[in-house]
């Protein structure tokens, strides 16, 4: 540059003010709106956001007939408009809110009463066998972004060496893991059944107050006789899954679709992961950890059990179920059984199983909450 001299800089950014809601809608008697034909809507209540107001169509049988082996659902703005709005949107089942990123789609214009939707939001035959669908009702939540101006404002330098620079997501939990796997420095072992479990004293203290008391704390010296740690009433396998999530923070079973893409992991490293835990159904075996969980006082991966039994409720095993959470004071999935049984086709179904008998027995107070619940 002419005279050696530092170019002069600059740097704007153009941002978009935006004003953005969400409005839940609850289709109770699924079934029964299957009677609208092709092309016909339900509609919301109107609900505001960016002040405007706007609803949801909720076409049972699609909107159009290319469309009729499926759900359709649009966003409609309700209000009449000078000038047209651009407005984002996404739907998802309520149930998935807290898995499924929101994904919103472009970017619409929206002029008088004008509406822009999913025409194929789910097709029926997988919407009714999935478990979104209870007791004949689910719910929809709408995300709505409307943006009603861009602005210019002035920025820092545009472009630093250290815009380059590209953090990894942590990879703690895979090298825990691994010196799992491997025993380096290992310095307990555990007997489970005669099965041997080595591990490190220092990494299951810090996670579990009851690791801590058995081997560091007063019952140190009764639990740890001969340098090997014997646990009663605990299958090896369930131990297993225990020590991972110990290990990794991560849930110790197969998880069909949240793998890393960029994460490599060892053959022995996937096993682990996907619980490597023969072939016992997931939620017989989340029941095992779940009590494994109380016992030693490892509340994340109880609540993550909880979680992963309300999807597995059926007539079946309810009521074993309910006694579990009764038992080791489960809360919300004790909720999510009395919502279940709250049908009355549910209850006839669960009643003649086993396990209800069971639970009428071994646990009374809950049948008296039961009871009471279904007197109101």
């Amino acid at each position: 540059m002419a005279g050696g001299g530092e170019p002069s800089r600059s740097a704007s950014t153009i941002v978009a003010n935006t004003a953005s809601g969400y409005h839940i809608l609850r289709i109770d008697g699924y079934s029964r709106t299957l009677a609208t034909p092709t092309g016909e809507y339900i509609a919301s209540l109107p609900f505001t956001v960016g002040g405007l107001r706007w609803h949801i169509r909720y076409y049972p049988n699609g909107n159009k007939s290319e469309d009729k082996d499926g759900i359709s659902l649009f966003l409609y703005l309700h209000d009449s408009v000078a000038k047209p709005v651009k407005a984002q949107f996404g739907f998802r089942f309520v149930g998935d809110v807290a898995e499924q990123p929101l994904t919103l789609g472009g970017m619409h214009i929206y002029d008088n009463q004008s509406a822009w939707g999913r025409p194929q939001f789910i097709k029926r035959e997988v919407f009714e066998a999935s478990k979104h669908l209870l007791d004949d009702s689910f719910a929809i939540r709408c995300d709505v972004v409307v943006t009603t101006e861009f602005r210019t404002e002035e920025a820092p330098e545009a472009t630093t060496p250290a815009d380059s620079i590209s953090v990894p997501p942590s990879d703690l939990h895979q090298h825990l893991g691994g010196l799992l796997l491997n025993e380096k420095g290992a310095d307990v072992v555990f007997d489970v059944a005669g099965e041997m479990f080595a591990a490190h004293r220092c990494v299951l203290a810090a996670r579990s107050p009851v690791f801590s008391a058995e081997l560091f704390g007063a019952m140190k010296e009764s639990n740890t006789g001969g340098g090997v740690v014997h646990i009663e009433d605990m299958e090896p396998r369930v131990f297993k899954a225990l020590l991972y999530f110990v290990y990794t923070d991560l849930f110790p079973m197969a998880k069909k679709n949240k793998k890393p893409k960029t994460t490599i992991k060892t053959k022995k490293m996937k096993q682990m992961e996907e619980g490597d835990v023969g072939d016992d159904e997931e939620d017989v075996l989340s029941q095992h950890l779940l009590v494994a969980a109380d016992k030693y006082n490892l509340e994340r991966l109880k609540l993550l059990c909880e979680k992963k039994l309300c999807d597995y409720i059926n007539a079946d095993n309810v009521a074993t179920i309910l006694a579990l959470a009764e038992q080791h004071h489960c809360h919300g999935l004790k909720k999510v059984c009395f919502h279940f049984l709250s049908s009355p086709a549910n209850l006839r179904a669960a009643v003649a199983s086993d396990g209800f008998k069971h639970l009428s027995k071994s646990c009374p107070s809950v049948m008296h909450e039961l009871v009471a619940m279904l007197a109101t």
